[in-house]
């Protein structure tokens, strides 16, 4: 088989005198390059830089599944959690009122459940679509874990508290008073 040189010279495109030419331009540039470095070297380093530039996608890509995957699991063990140890909630005839995303939700609670809330033994945690009623120490748990799970978690009141906030401490009450 001819090459394009030799097909273009037959057609009468190009002239014996301007092929030589471009001959002997074409042998001068490979003689003044290097040998082993030709544009190879171009392709080769725009290939290893675009597997280079995947790898990294793939890396941030496969980190972003890992924190959803952790999340999720996360999550579940919340789940799993407050179905464990939820405080089985009587209907009670004493109403207890909580804000929930900016909403006043209202839950009746039996009165030695309202008093645990109030004192912050019990805390209420969102499950699906309800409410549940945690102990502290299960409360903590799921709060490190996952602390948007937890609606409500009064602070636990102390007695010292209790004491400094009583504004008639000042004020002792007579023993002997009669009415």
């Amino acid at each position: 088989m001819a090459s394009l040189q030799d097909q273009l010279l037959k057609a009468g495109l190009v002239d014996k005198k301007k092929a030589k030419q471009v001959k002997q331009e074409k042998r001068k540039q490979s003689k003044q390059q290097p040998k082993g470095q030709a544009v190879v070297n171009e392709t080769a380093e725009r290939a290893r830089q675009a597997l280079k530039e995947k790898s990294e996608k793939d890396r941030q890509m496969n980190l972003e599944r890992q924190k959803e995957a952790e999340q999720k699991a996360l999550k579940a063990q919340v789940k799993q959690i407050i179905t464990q140890h939820r405080i089985k909630r009587e209907e009670g005839d004493v109403p207890y009122q909580f804000v929930d995303d900016n909403k006043i939700k209202k839950i009746y609670v039996t009165q030695a459940v309202y008093d645990q809330l109030v004192r912050g033994q019990v805390g209420i945690a969102a499950l699906n679509e309800s409410y549940e009623l945690i102990p502290r120490v299960i409360a903590d748990k799921i709060i490190q874990r996952d602390p948007e799970a937890m609606v409500k978690m009064p602070e636990k009141a102390t007695d010292e508290q209790a004491a400094e906030d009583d504004p008639y401490a000042d004020y002792p009450i007579p023993d002997d008073l009669m009415w």
